[in-house]
């Protein structure tokens, strides 16, 4: 509980609040998931965190696979996405029965 404290105080998380209840959302709990991972296994600090996001989409920093971001909320709330989508997927094109690449 500190730890979710500590990332909603810095402003990293916005969980809905019902008296003294926070709900998470899946989106929250995923991106809780990529701070941790960002704070204890790739020695990121909570500051250099927040410089990052000023600059540059969440899922940049913490290296989300394409499937992870299709499930994002920020992936779809960045005016990047339909570039980045184009970037990190193979060129398809339709073809009379199916799809070729």
């Amino acid at each position: 509980p500190r730890t979710l404290r500590i990332y909603e105080s810095e402003g990293l998380i916005t969980p809905q609040r019902k008296g003294q209840w926070r709900h998470y959302t899946m989106d929250d709990i995923r991106w809780v998931e990529c701070l941790r991972k960002m704070i204890h296994e790739q020695g990121i600090s909570i500051a250099a965190i927040k410089k990052l996001l000023q600059y540059t989409p969440c899922w940049n920093v913490a290296e989300c696979s394409f499937e992870q971001r299709k499930q994002c909320t920020a992936f779809f709330a960045n005016g990047l996405v339909p570039r980045k989508i184009e970037l990190s997927q193979p060129a398809v094109k339709k073809t009379g029965g199916g799809i070729a690449a």
